[in-house]
């Protein structure tokens, strides 16, 4: 009879997630709907680009939804974790980020397109070390930044240091692959980590003078592969050797253009279909919206990745910890950059790199990283919510 009573008094399941002090409640749900709308629309991109070739027709979409949903559980778990305990593990996930880069670079490694970047797994599967170093470098840059120096709100200079030598570390592991769109990406989040933290003007006017040198250094005693200069001569002139090096600029601005206001409708283009725009799954995925979608569809894609990044600003803006400002700072910044240089180099207005789209490309690691940053947003939205 008591337990009886017990059961009755005990309040459903349903009513405790939707109670008002709930964690689900405390979510951002505006966020999470624009992350849910992007993987439901890369899913049919990749199906509409990969089903004339992939085995079975439906296998890479298959392994894509997979890797959704084990993303979707990383990030949910992220998300209930502790904003403490995230700042006391962040050493942790920066050494194993570091251990992964260093596997690469053995016997273990495989290159694909070109990238020496990856750890075959078997089965079809394996994990591209250098997406999960972008959380892993955030990471332990905001816990090395996010406490001020002694009767200042800035960090100290040591720590600064020390976050210096973290990114240099993690960018040259990634420099050895070759990778250099994610030492691109990992280059803006240190940036955008310290310009957050609120550093002295004097470290950030040195630091971009060292990063115009470090350019100017690279072009002048020929450090790129071949392959990189040729995607900066097809950036500067595509007309070059358009069956050649200005090949992909080429193909991605005709589908791109093909689709006009509404597109083609999905599975109905020409250029998708006929497989001219190489890797149309995952770094040219933008091509197939635009051709497919049409403008207004290729607009949708990029607003929906404007809600992310605003809901995340917010985040930051409203957190009342450094550390948690620093964090989803880091991630913003992080996703603005991909997306811009991804959806600039499909239309032409930035040179050919490999950064997939977020939350819209093929890819296993790189949808794991993603949504494990969302994740961390979360984690902080339901920490200032919960203390409120």
């Amino acid at each position: 009879m008591i337990d009886r009573a017990a059961a009755i008094r005990r309040p459903s399941l349903l009513r405790r997630v939707t109670a008002e002090n709930s964690t689900v409640r405390r979510l951002d749900g505006l966020m999470l709907v624009a992350v849910a709308g992007l993987c439901v629309i890369g899913t049919l991109l990749v199906w509409s680009s990969t089903r004339t070739w992939a085995p079975g027709s439906t296998g890479l979409v298959k392994k894509h939804v997979f890797n959704e949903v084990i993303g979707v559980m990383l990030c949910a778990v992220v998300a209930m974790v502790d904003h403490r305990a995230m700042r006391a593990y962040a050493p942790v996930v920066y050494v194993v980020s570091l251990i992964g880069l260093g596997l690469v670079i053995t016997p273990l490694g495989a290159t694909i397109n070109g990238s020496h970047s990856w750890i075959l797994l078997g089965g079809g599967f394996a994990v591209q070390p250098s997406e999960f170093a972008k959380v892993g470098l955030l990471l332990i840059i905001a816990m090395l930044l996010a406490q001020p120096g002694e009767g200042s709100d800035r960090p100290r200079g040591l720590d600064v240091w020390l976050a210096l030598i973290a990114a240099l570390v993690t960018m040259g592991l990634v420099m050895l692959q070759p990778d250099l769109g994610t030492a691109l990406v990992l280059a803006v989040i240190t940036a955008a980590g310290l310009i957050v933290a609120g550093v002295r003007k004097r470290w950030i006017v040195a630091l971009g003078m060292l990063g115009v040198a470090g350019v100017c250094s690279v072009f002048y005693f020929q450090l790129l592969e071949p392959y990189q200069v040729a995607r900066f001569t097809a950036f500067v002139d595509p007309s070059v050797d358009p069956r050649g090096v200005g090949y992909n600029s080429t193909q991605s601005i005709i589908a791109i253009g093909s689709g006009q206001l509404l597109g083609k409708g999905l599975l109905g283009g020409g250029q998708t279909t006929g497989r001219f725009v190489p890797e149309q799954h995952t770094d040219f995925i933008f091509t197939v919206a635009g051709e497919e979608f049409g403008f207004l569809g290729s607009v949708t894609v990029v607003l929906l990745l404007g809600v992310v990044l605003i809901r995340g600003l917010k985040i930051a803006r409203q957190c009342d910890d450094r550390f948690g400002t620093l964090v989803a700072g880091m991630i913003v910044c992080w996703f603005a950059f991909q997306t811009f240089v991804n959806v600039g180099m499909t239309i032409g207005i930035m040179p050919i790199t490999g950064l997939p789209l977020p939350f819209v490309s093929y890819g296993g690691t790189a949808t794991f990283a993603n949504l494990i940053a969302i994740g961390l947003l979360q984690a902080i939205r339901v920490r200032r919510q919960s203390f409120n």
